[in-house]
């Protein structure tokens, strides 16, 4: 530590030895920032803390964190100017008011600071070093007293829906009460108890019953079908609409909901009970006004948990009354009769069966599952002879594990002895049916069950009587009925099944289905799979993971892992399932044999595996490989659809990467497959991909004519289709025109088509086309100084990104806000969002909009008056044009590198007029007459302070004579004032 930091640390302790603590605390608290300046009665909230200034409190959760009175102090003043750098000498100035510190100090309580928030760790940033200049507080910080009156209406809220309730719920309306209190007191609820008693119905209810406080804001997970734990994270982050971009989807789960006010019902936890468990301890700390409501059979043991066992229905006692009125007044046997009711038997309990049926209600503990398999036996066995099976067959509290509870063990001896009562037909098709993992449809029970010990006909009627029985669960739609074993009942039928002998040849049929189902996936629409296509496959995840899961484990079976991971890659990136998609197509690829390497199977996995790798661990080489690999094998097959589409993908990693050549070598290549097929919809690719590329390498007219050839209107084609994450080759094209026309100096045509292909790509729910054409369509406005436009895209551009965990398009987000408000004045503000915006996309490999934002960069520098920083980002800029190849940059960099030379602070007359002259000169030599604009109004400012009015108003007057439109812009307003302003000097001259 420095040793003035020493020194005062020394008379801290000196004034709490001779004077007391309680001058001590008021020395402590004359040292500190002026209230009036630190707002100390507000209450401010970032991550997962908690700031109370004036009882200076900072809390994580609802515990404390301990810091220091001088880190605190500069807590406090970094977060009252959060997002904008504080110069270190004002900091110290502020903290060490009454002593003289030197940087040492400064530098120590940043990193006690950064230490106690945890700045770094899982990718958390509170606290920028901005190099030269101080620190920044870089988080989002939410102050209670912020209207919160911002439109959300452009943001994507994904509608969620609940399971149904039962009709009629029985015993469980007091519970259900108990846990929405429980709920709205705490936070975070488990449901405990053991398998069968109802956990799900009660959360079900309770979701309903609270959902109206959340705006319907409840969503339901139902953990039970995953057998991966890892999978856990990936499937909340699917269900809550998120982009999945990296192996644990946990923290974008966590930014999504860190400002909802919402529902999570997590069902089903104890097979994936470490994972689930940490899930919803990040949600609890990090996310205030989200509640948890979950259902385990075992507590997660987490911080935040309350823990609310459910007890099984009451039964009668031995002393309850004996006549059918006195019993029915439990609810174990109201539960009981309706049971036995519903199974289609014209049944009254009466008076002398009544104490038989409070004994079977005892005997089988009050569990609801328990009771409703009994019931079903009434109707072929009576009262008293159900009774006499409890006696016969149950063991209620013999056999199985001593640690085990007992509930567990009377689940247990109630299926087996409901299995025991079973047909011979129905116990084997119950066996077989444990392949199955969640919903499944009667097409996938004859194909399962198989055809050598039951034939067809017995086999639907096996199924009737099982679900007669309550062991499957059957739900209808207008299209068909779907069926689901209870948890609880497939896992003993599994164990029965293994037992059998007969379980690979059952596994082997279960993924032979799958894979014919999911490859139908792929020719279910002339033009490839779409949204809706995927929908109607997602009830199928949980089988085709299982599916998946098993080939793999079985070296006999590799080769249908392979062919299922193939069939079933466009459907998990359709659904987003980037990280499933990467570790099923890796493991498949791994697996290859000599048959199916370099073949079709081979080319849609490599592709798909490069494609999730591109956007779940950024723009990586081992992306780039991926995709090469498979345009090799695809060229070695001469398949020229393939080609086309591996050809698109790379030329979209090195476009997002900022390699602006080999991009156009790629859309070149493009173009001369496309020519190859004769496809019009394949020309049509091969044009948005030329015109974005010659746009980028400023040949403006060549670029012109390939996009507007790309965007006409051309049939549907069965070897082109819109290739999935942000390859829609029309929008593209689209948003790439409209600055293309603007560049060539038609503004207004420009804004048209930003405008409408940007509406375009919200129409197509596409997260990627829409944040692609947003970014593109915020640069038309900006040029324009359409700031009402550009504000309004930012900020959807920035709660779609944000909203879809789609980092490096938030960033863009962030990095154009900044851009902004430099063009607007504001570089205070500018600055350190353009820093971190370039920080951030660096980290992403993704490159597009670098040059922009580093010119943005040193515009806001050259007006807070450093020279030398802004011409240090120009010249990067620079640097990466010549390394990038995105030429169209090039004049707009010369001329802002002009009037960094031409400013106050270096008045270098013969630089700042040479760059201004070259940069003329590209302009006209690629027919950018926007920047030919730009660069004549400063070149015409520049020779009128000299007095030189003839030339200004020459070359000015020259250019402003081209244009045709856009005279409403802030550039063209721009040049006709400062023409005018030549006009007049000249004559007075």
């Amino acid at each position: 530590m420095a040793r003035s930091s020493r020194r005062i640390f020394e008379f801290d302790r000196t004034i709490i030895r001779i004077i007391g603590p309680a001058w001590a605390a008021w020395h402590w608290k004359a040292r500190m920032v002026p209230e009036e300046q630190l707002a100390k009665k507000e209450e401010v909230s970032f991550g997962p803390f908690r700031l109370r200034a004036a009882e200076r409190l900072l809390e994580k959760g609802a515990e404390p964190v301990h810091l220091s009175a001088r880190a605190l102090d500069i807590l406090l003043v970094l977060i009252e100017q959060a997002g904008n750098v504080v110069n270190k000498k004002e900091l110290m100035a502020r903290i060490w008011s009454d002593v003289t510190v030197d940087e040492g100090s400064l530098r120590f309580y940043i990193g006690v600071l950064r230490k106690a928030l945890g700045d770094g760790k899982a990718g958390a940033r509170f606290v920028a070093t901005v190099p030269g200049k101080g620190y920044s507080f870089v988080c989002p910080v939410s102050r209670p007293m912020e209207s919160k009156s911002r439109d959300r209406g452009r943001s994507f809220e994904p509608i969620y829906v609940l399971p149904a309730c039962l009709n009629r719920m029985i015993g469980r309306d007091e519970i259900v009460q108990q846990v929405g209190k429980t709920l709205a007191a705490e936070r975070f609820v488990t449901i405990v108890g053991p398998g069968g008693i109802g956990k799900t119905t009660v959360g079900i209810a309770t979701a309903h019953q609270v959902r109206a406080q959340f705006s319907g804001a409840a969503a339901f997970f139902d953990l039970g079908p995953l057998n991966d734990p890892m999978l856990v994270p990936t499937a909340v982050a699917a269900t809550l609409g998120l982009l999945v971009q990296s192996d644990d989807p946990t923290p974008a789960i966590v930014s999504f909901l860190r400002d909802k006010k919402m529902l999570l019902i997590l069902d089903s936890c104890e097979h994936v009970i470490a994972t689930a468990a940490a899930l919803a301890e990040r949600v609890f700390q990090d996310a205030p006004n989200v509640r948890i409501l979950a259902t385990s059979r075992e507590a997660l043991r987490v911080e935040g948990e309350h823990v609310l066992q459910l007890p099984p229905l009451e039964s009668p006692p031995l002393n309850a009354g004996r006549t059918a009125s006195d019993v029915l007044t439990f609810p174990a046997a109201q539960l009981f009769v309706e049971r036995v009711v519903a199974s289609g038997l014209s049944f009254q309990l009466n008076d002398a069966d009544a104490p038989i049926v409070g004994e079977i209600c005892r005997r089988l503990d009050g569990i609801a599952l328990a009771i409703e398999v009994a019931a079903g036996r009434v109707n072929a066995f009576g009262i008293r002879g159900t009774a006499a099976l409890l006696d016969n067959r149950f063991k209620l509290l013999g056999e199985g594990r001593r640690t085990a509870l007992q509930r567990h063990q009377t689940l247990a001896a109630a299926l087996d002895w409901s299995y025991s009562l079973l047909s011979d037909n129905e116990s084997l098709v119950l066996r077989r049916l444990s392949a199955f993992v969640g919903i499944f449809t009667l097409e996938a029970v004859r194909a399962v069950v198989g055809e050598n010990d039951v034939n067809e006909e017995e086999a639907v009627t096996a199924v009737a009587g099982l679900v007669a029985k309550s062991l499957i669960t059957a739900t209808s739609n207008a299209k068909e009925t779907r069926y689901r074993l209870l948890d609880t009942t497939r896992a003993y039928a599994l164990t029965k099944l293994m037992e059998s002998g007969d379980a690979n040849d059952v596994f082997r049929r279960h993924a032979t289905y799958y894979l014919k189902l999911t490859e139908q996936y792929e020719i279910s629409s002339p033009t490839g799979p779409s949204v809706e296509d995927a929908a109607g496959y997602e009830l199928h995840l949980g089988n085709i993971r299982a599916a998946l899961e098993w080939c793999f484990l079985q070296r006999s079976e590799l080769q249908i892992g392979v062919a299922l991971a193939a069939a079933a890659a466009p459907l998990l990136l359709e659904m987003s399932l980037l990280t499933e998609c990467r570790r099923w197509t890796n493991s498949a690829i791994v697996h290859l044999d000599d048959v199916t390497r370099r073949t079709g199977r081979e080319v849609t996995l490599q592709a798909a595996l490069g494609l999730s790798l591109m956007f779940s661990q950024s723009n990586s080489e081992e992306a780039r490989r991926a995709l090469q690999r498979g345009l090799e094998v695809a060229e070695g097959l001469d398949h020229l659809p393939s080609q086309l589409q591996l050809i698109g993908r790379l030329h979209l990693f090195h476009y997002r990467t900022g390699d602006f050549r080999n991009a156009l070598l790629f859309a070149e290549r493009s173009e001369v497959v496309a020519r190859k097929m004769n496809d019009p919809a394949a020309l049509a690719a091969a044009n948005s991909l030329l015109g974005i590329s010659h746009h980028l390498m400023e040949d403006l007219v060549t670029a012109r004519k390939h996009l507007e050839a790309a965007v006409v209107h051309v049939p549907a084609s069965k070897h082109v289709d819109t290739l999935h994450f942000g390859l829609d080759y029309r929008n593209r094209a689209g948003i790439c025109l409209a600055r293309t026309l603007w560049l060539l100096g038609y503004a207004d045509r420009a804004t048209n088509v930003a405008r409408q292909t940007a509406d375009d790509a919200g129409n197509l729910d596409h997260p990627l086309t829409l944040c692609i054409a947003l970014i593109w369509a915020v640069s038309v406005y900006l040029w324009n100084g359409d700031w009402t436009n550009a504000e309004e895209s930012i900020e959807r551009l920035i709660d779609h990104a944000r909203n879809r965990a789609l980092v490096p398009y938030e960033a863009a987000g962030l990095g154009v806000r900044g851009y902004l408000s430099v063009m607007r004045g504001d570089h205070e503000a500018g600055l350190p969002l353009l820093r971190c915006a370039l920080l951030e996309m660096h980290a992403h490999h993704y490159g597009l909009m670098t040059t922009a934002f580093n010119s943005a960069l040193a515009e806001g520098l050259l007006m807070a008056n450093q020279p030398s920083e802004a011409l240090e980002a120009i010249d990067e800029a620079l640097a990466t044009v010549e390394r990038n190849g995105d030429l169209f940059n090039i004049p707009e960099l010369l001329r802002i590198k002009g009037e960094v030379f031409a400013s106050e602070s270096i008045s270098d007359s013969r630089q700042a007029q040479a760059l201004f002259l070259r940069s003329l000169e590209m302009a006209r030599a690629n027919q950018a007459l926007a920047w030919e604009l730009r660069t004549a109004t400063s070149l015409a400012c520049f020779w009128r302070a000299q007095r030189r009015f003839e030339e200004a108003r020459n070359v000015l007057g020259s250019v402003v004579a081209k244009f045709t439109e856009g005279f409403g812009c802030t550039d063209f307003a721009k040049a006709q004032r400062v023409l005018d302003d030549c006009n007049r000097d000249a004559t007075v001259s």
